[in-house]
């Protein structure tokens, strides 16, 4: 009987889970402003989600969202990376890849 009450509450317990909603991947209010070179326009991400891919010349990037971003060494998002607050900027080395909504 133990068993069969222990199985019917883990159950329950992993059904409960499932149930649970993850909380929404939200858009950074805002932009960042991505500078490359003195003879480029400015590439500017308004409200950013996801995982952006950086210019191949950018230099300086400026978080002026709401979120902390990620920079990352590969175009997709998938290597750890270089956590930039909301109001911060942070030199880029040219080809870091992408930056992401944290």
């Amino acid at each position: 009987m133990n068993r069969l009450v222990i199985a019917a509450l883990s159950a329950a317990s992993a059904g409960a889970l499932l149930i649970l909603p993850s909380p929404p991947a939200e858009a950074a209010a805002g932009s960042v402003v991505v500078f490359s070179t003195e003879f480029q326009r400015l590439d500017t991400f308004r409200n950013p989600e996801g995982c952006n891919k950086l210019p191949i010349a950018a230099h300086v990037l400026a978080n002026l969202s709401s979120s902390d971003l990620v920079i990352h060494g590969d175009p997709l998002c998938l290597t750890p990376g270089l956590t930039v607050r909301a109001g911060y900027g942070s030199h880029v080395a040219a080809g870091s890849g992408s930056f992401s909504v944290s």
